[in-house]
C-alpha cells in the first residue's frame, strides 16, 4: 500500500494537452470551502504536502496533485520543447481544477511546483487569486545568480541541462543515491522525512528518471525564454504573494527579497531557519503563511 494524506479522497483527472494528448494526473482532494491547490517539488510528491494539506482542510476544498512527470500522474514523452515548460505544466493546474468545479483558486508550490504556480499566476492571473512560493527565486533569477565556485551547490541544474542521453544515463544508474542525496543534504530535520515516506519519493522518482529530467531541462531553455518575455513586457503576478525562503541571498551574494520584488508589488517574503524541506520540517510556519495570504 503506497501512504495517503489521511483523510484525503483520491481520484484520477484527465487534463487537456495541446502537446500530445490528454493526460491523467493523480489528485488527493479534502475538506470544504474555498478551494487551494498544493504543488510539490523534487524529489517528492503530492505527499510533501501531508501535514500542511490536512489542516487546510479545516477550512478550504484542498486540492494536492502528483505534477506531470511525477509520482502516479502520467509521465507523457518529451516529445516538444514544451511538454514540460512550465507554462504547459501551469495549465495543467487551470484545467484540474477546472475539472473539479473551480474556476478561481489560491496556488501554493515549494521548489519545482513553486516554478510552476508562479508561471501559473503570470499566465493566468484571472484563475489564481493567491499565489505562494516556498524556497526558490523565479527560473530567470536562479540562473542569473548562480556563478563562479558558489553555484556548485545547484550541480544538477547544469546536469540535467545538457542534451537528452547522458544526464538520464547517469542518473538511473545510481538513482537512489541521486535522488537520496538532497534529501539528505536538503534536510536540517532528519526525521521531518520518515523511512517510509523517504522510500515512496526514492520508488516514485527512480520511475520518472526521463520526465524528470525533461522537467529540469525545460527550465534551462523554453521557461527561460518566457520569463524573459514577461521581463521584457513589464508582466508582474497580480495577486498578493507570499514567498518562504532559506537565506540564499546571504549564501549565494543576493538580495532575494529585492529580486521577488521585482515580480511582486504586493509581497511578503519571509526568511526561515528550517531546511529546504519546510512543508515537512515546519508544517505549522507553512500553514500559518498561507492562512495568512489567503487572508490579505
Amino acid at each position: 500500500m503506497h501512504p495517503t494524506i489521511p483523510g484525503f479522497t483520491y481520484q484520477r483527472v484527465t487534463v487537456a494537452d495541446n502537446i500530445s494528448r490528454d493526460i491523467s494526473l493523480n489528485v488527493a482532494v479534502g475538506g470544504s470551502g474555498s478551494p487551494v491547490m498544493l504543488l510539490h517539488g523534487f524529489p517528492q510528491t503530492h505527499l510533501m504536502w501531508r501535514h500542511v494539506a490536512v489542516e487546510l482542510a479545516a477550512h478550504h476544498t484542498v486540492i494536492c496533485p502528483d505534477l506531470r512527470g511525477y509520482g502516479a500522474s502520467e509521465k507523457p514523452a518529451a516529445a516538444a520543447d514544451d511538454t514540460y515548460s512550465k507554462r504547459t505544466m501551469a495549465a495543467d493546474t487551470v484545467a484540474l481544477a477546472r475539472a473539479l468545479g473551480h474556476d478561481r483558486f489560491a496556488l501554493a508550490g515549494h521548489d519545482r511546483g513553486a516554478l510552476v504556480a508562479i508561471r501559473a499566476a503570470l499566465d493566468h492571473p484571472e484563475v489564481i487569486t493567491h499565489l505562494a512560493s516556498l524556497d526558490v527565486l523565479p527560473t530567470l533569477d536562479t540562473w542569473d545568480v548562480m556563478h563562479g565556485t558558489t553555484a556548485a551547490v545547484g550541480f544538477h541544474l547544469y546536469l540535467m541541462a545538457q542534451p537528452p542521453g547522458l544526464p538520464e544515463q547517469m542518473i538511473r544508474a545510481s538513482a537512489d543515491a541521486f535522488f537520496g542525496h538532497f534529501l539528505d543534504i536538503w534536510t536540517r530535520d532528519p526525521q521531518a522525512i520518515p523511512a517510509g515516506i523517504r522510500a515512496e519519493y526514492l520508488a516514485a522518482s527512480r520511475a520518472a528518471v526521463p520526465s524528470i529530467v525533461a522537467d529540469y531541462r525545460a527550465s534551462a531553455g523554453i521557461d527561460v525564454t518566457h520569463d524573459q518575455a514577461d521581463r521584457d513586457a513589464g508582466n508582474q503576478l497580480r495577486m498578493p504573494v507570499s514567498v518562504l525562503q532559506q537565506d540564499w541571498g546571504a549564501a549565494l551574494g543576493f538580495d532575494a527579497a529585492a529580486r521577488w520584488r521585482a515580480w511582486a508589488p504586493d509581497l511578503r517574503h519571509t526568511t526561515v531557519s528550517c531546511g529546504h524541506f519546510m512543508a515537512e520540517e515546519a508544517p505549522g510556519e507553512v500553514v500559518e503563511a498561507v492562512r495568512d495570504l489567503l487572508a490579505r
